[in-house]
């Protein structure tokens, strides 16, 4: 497995995570969101700039 595939299985499962399904993450807001968007951006600077292959 590449280092790739690994990243987007994390992402995809922190995605999964950050959904506010359960009672107790409803008043977290845009946070969990904000935080993979932020995951998201870094992942793909890094795959344009050429750093991770």
């Amino acid at each position: 497995m590449s280092i790739i595939t690994i990243l987007l299985i994390i992402l995809f499962l922190l995605f999964i995570g950050l959904l506010p399904t359960w009672p107790h993450s409803r008043n977290w807001g845009y946070r969990p969101g904000g935080v993979i968007g932020i995951a998201l951006l870094v992942l793909i600077i890094l795959l344009l700039t050429g750093r991770i292959n």
